[in-house]
């Protein structure tokens, strides 16, 4: 018999993800219960789950996978939980830009008769 490891997606209302709490057949999940093993048929049920039930176009509501699958989207969070660098992380040198900050003496001279003309060319006033 085929087993399947099950959650509820962690709680990201930008994304959708608003559930922190579902009941299926007497078995209540909870986000920070983290995984759940069940048989296939149960697990293909809740594969198709939403996050509103109403609207199918509504983001899922699980993440069904297999126990390597599971393991590997673990790894993935937690690495990216961890992607702030520490003082021990081998960092590259970071340059600023040369030449400083730029003022209007760095524009050139014949800029501000074009700049005119283009304020002039407005078509306000078309009903006359």
């Amino acid at each position: 018999m085929e087993t399947l490891l099950v959650r509820l997606k962690p709680h990201d209302p930008r994304r959708g993800y608003k559930l922190r709490r579902y009941t299926y057949r007497g078995i209540k999940f909870q986000e920070e219960r983290g995984w759940y093993r069940f048989d296939k048929d149960v697990a293909d049920y809740l594969r198709e789950v939403r996050q509103v039930p109403s609207d199918e176009h509504a983001p899922l509501a699980f993440d069904v996978c297999t126990a390597d699958e599971a393991k590997a989207l673990d790894s993935k969070e937690k690495d990216d939980a961890t992607a702030r660098k520490t003082a021990n992380d081998d960092l590259k040198l970071s340059e600023p830009r040369g030449g400083g900050a730029v003022t209007t003496s760095d524009l050139p001279e014949g800029g501000s008769a074009s700049s005119s003309d283009a304020k002039g060319s407005g078509k306000k006033g078309r009903g006359k």
